[in-house]
């Protein structure tokens, strides 16, 4: 997500948007194949899926440990006339303990039109948000739960006070359109899914909508059939970086580098302004190549919808035109090539590598943060020491008021601190071990834990290994202290 607005900034500051040998993390993904079924589909061949799913500390009404999805198919349609989402879905899970019933985070405003559980009609309650199906499953042992629904979606708050806070989930625009930002969640608002980080999976997506709309999804785009646009995640997704958008786009295609297909989906008349900027996609992703390995998905793009923050939503990142406070439009692009940048290097860092828990929000965000930074600094000529001067004064008041980055509150979801502080951590390892070992270290975190969710411990532990050196009291300092640390 692109980083709060921070007021106040002096010239020289970036205004932005949002091994083997490693002890496993509670909250990892552990990549372990799937066994075979007694019966019933091949589960095998969702193994990429399978994960293990934790609660979380946070936002405990949200997830179930007990299920760990390992593929969603999702057939949807849209009715702009009407406001009206019709969907199917279909999930395949591993049990991650005994169950006696699949319960499932979706949201009360749909009409629940059929359930099937391995086939057999069955019972699907939804309360609370929860949709309950009742179904026995042993530990390990797989299921497939199908839910056919129609309803008018409608958003959930998000637990934040940031100056861009928006309802989250799937949101119904007055000309009949669609679009959805979900982080923490929110997912659930328009399928019903297992809506927590630590739970990964792969997606088929299919969305049929009117002559002359255009339906966009997370995932490498397939075949178009009629009206209905067909998008695959072969490399596993959480919830909150899943997105749909259905408006009149036009589209515009360009090549990133090693010939990956990149996707800008427009509103024309409305986004032409940012074009320029949605063009420099190729070669930021090449920047970002340079420093952290090579690109970990099959194809990106941005998808423009009506809001005003940004989320890294995996290979198709949804955009919204942010209010930088100038007039000037030259800064203006600046200021929205930089919040791009920002959630292009989370592909790298939150979506293929992700967090296990959100009390860990900032492993993802102090990396991205941290590369713009860099980005943003190498372009207007600004020294690590400037940049470390200014940021630290930032760091002092963020601590001050949210506390610190690596106990962050309920209330205050993905504010500045988990961006700003642990970007400025992470400059600390750069400075000690250089640029060469830094980036290496960037490099094989986010390779090696490709399509997991880890944790701190799991990332110190995976820092002392890569660089022989104990940067234990460091980390946990810059993350716990309530003060910026010397």
């Amino acid at each position: 997500m692109r980083r709060p607005l921070l007021l106040a900034v002096p010239v020289l500051a970036l205004i932005a948007g949002c091994s083997p040998d490693t002890p496993p993390s509670t909250g990892a993904t552990t990549g372990a194949p799937v066994s075979s079924a007694p019966a019933g589909p091949d589960y095998a061949s969702w193994a990429a899926g399978r994960s293990a799913p934790v609660a979380d500390p946070l936002y405990p009404s949200y997830g179930n440990a007990g299920v760990d999805v390992l593929h969603y198919g999702l057939e949807l349609s849209w009715a702009p006339e009407t406001k009206t989402l019709t969907g199917k879905a279909t999930i395949r899970l591993r049990a991650a303990s005994d169950l006696t019933s699949v319960r499932l985070d979706f949201s009360q405003a749909y009409t629940v039109d059929g359930v099937t559980f391995n086939g057999a009609s069955a019972a699907g309650t939804v309360a609370d948000n929860d949709l309950t199906v009742p179904g026995t499953v042993a530990k390990d042992a797989f299921a497939t739960v199908v839910v056919q629904y129609h309803g008018t979606p409608v958003t959930v708050p998000m637990p934040s006070h940031r100056g861009d806070v928006e309802p989250l989930g799937l949101t119904v625009t007055k000309d009949g359109g669609l679009w959805t930002m979900q982080e923490p969640y929110g997912a659930s608002t328009w399928y019903p899914a297992n809506d927590h980080p630590s739970d990964k999976a792969l997606y088929d997506i299919a969305v049929t909508v009117p002559e002359g709309w255009a339906a966009v999804a997370s995932g490498t785009a397939k075949a178009q059939e009629g009206t209905t646009f067909r998008y695959a995640s072969a490399d596993p997704v959480a919830t909150y970086l899943t997105t749909l958008a259905v408006g009149r786009y036009q589209k515009e295609t360009a090549e990133g580098p090693r010939g990956i297909p990149v996707t800008y989906w427009f509103r024309k008349g409305v986004d032409d302004k940012l074009l320029p900027s949605l063009r420099k996609g190729p070669q930021q992703l090449a920047w970002l190549e340079q420093r952290f390995g090579p690109y970990p998905f099959a194809s990106a793009g941005v998808v423009m919808v009506p809001s005003e923050s940004g989320m890294e939503t995996q290979q198709m990142i949804t955009m919204g035109t942010p209010d930088y406070g100038t007039t000037k439009p030259a800064e203006f692009a600046k200021y929205f090539e930089d919040d791009l940048l920002h959630e292009y290097a989370h592909q790298w860092f939150g979506d293929a590598v992700g967090p296990a828990t959100w009390k860990d929000l900032w492993l993802n965000e102090g990396w991205a943060t941290y590369a713009q930074h860099l980005y943003a600094n190498e372009r207007d000529k600004i020294t690590a020491k400037q940049w470390e001067e200014w940021a630290r004064g930032v760091d002092s008041r963020l601590r001050g008021r949210l506390g610190p980055p690596g106990n962050p509150k309920a209330e205050n979801f993905a504010e500045s601190n988990v961006y700003m502080c642990p970007a400025l951590m992470l400059h600390q390892i750069h400075k000690q071990l250089g640029d060469d070992a830094f980036f290496a270290l960037a490099r094989e975190w986010a390779q090696r834990h490709r399509g997991t969710s880890q944790d701190r411990a799991s990332f110190i532990a995976f820092v002392n290994q890569q660089t022989g050196k104990d940067f234990t009291t460091l980390i946990n300092t810059w993350l716990d202290s309530p003060t910026t640390p010397k």
